[in-house]
């Protein structure tokens, strides 16, 4: 059985861009026979105004699910009730000062990609960083 995380979106194709790069995937290619999801939209008569309302991304190594942005024409108004952790601070067994170093460091770069710092927590031998996407979506780094 496989799984798709799906994110609803103001702007899938950046939403993806964002996710793509934080997660070391890639943007999903077009069908073949179609050198970009423009020319694959158009040859399916997708009005205007409705292109580039999805998006997706895939894992270059196909072992993790893929990730699909549809446009919603409503705005995030709560906290999520999912959220993706993740794993940048190596194993169990690594020592909490470096989880933290790690952590902190992928903080940092994702901020540069548009990502927001919320907060930072440590707690029984643990430590994370709760952040938002570009479009206010919550996740951790742990």
């Amino acid at each position: 059985m496989e799984i798709q995380i799906t994110f609803d979106a103001n702007d899938p194709p950046s939403l993806a861009a964002f996710w793509a790069e934080a997660l070391g995937y890639r943007l999903q290619p077009p069908p073949e026979g179609f050198g970009s999801w423009e020319a694959w939209e158009e040859a399916q008569g997708i009005p205007e105004e409705r292109r580039s309302s999805r998006s997706a991304i895939v894992d270059p190594a196909e072992g993790r699910p893929r990730f699909y942005f549809q446009r919603v024409a409503e705005g995030k108004t709560a906290k999520n009730r999912v959220h993706l952790d993740v794993n940048v601070s190596g194993s169990p067994d690594t020592p909490l000062e470096e989880r933290r170093k790690l952590v902190e460091a992928e903080v940092g770069r994702l901020a540069a990609l548009g990502a927001v710092e919320v907060r930072t927590v440590e707690e029984y031998g643990e430590y994370w960083a709760v952040m938002t996407d570009p479009e206010g979506n919550e996740f951790c780094l742990q």
